[in-house]
């Protein structure tokens, strides 16, 4: 699966529109995540851990998004987009939303 955030694929040419296609994941911060995060907030430095789940959130976001991709008949996505949100009363929780143009390309 191709996935661009071009609204094309260099060298192919989109034959079939297959609609638009999301990809969503939300995930919640555990206590000691949360806690080792503090620590670094107050010291100061890169928070590992929530780089980790950030990382992880997103991948899984962009997963998602290919296999409804895949479940329409499309072999690429273009256009993709990907946005961050926090939720929750105190911003324990993190969703990742990934989206784009499901197509067919030859």
């Amino acid at each position: 699966m191709i996935v661009t955030t071009t609204p094309g694929v260099e060298g192919k040419q989109i034959v079939e529109y297959k609609g638009i296609v999301f990809g969503e994941v939300i995930s919640g911060v555990d206590f000691i995540k949360d806690f080792a995060a503090g620590l670094t907030n107050f010291f100061g430095g890169r928070s590992k851990a929530y780089e980790g789940e950030l990382l992880q959130a997103r991948e899984e976001a962009l997963v998602e998004m290919q296999e409804r991709a895949a479940a329409l008949g499309a072999n690429a996505v273009v256009g993709v987009d990907i946005d961050y949100e926090v939720l929750g009363a105190n911003g324990s929780m993190l969703m990742v939303t990934a989206s784009g143009t499901a197509v067919r390309v030859e």
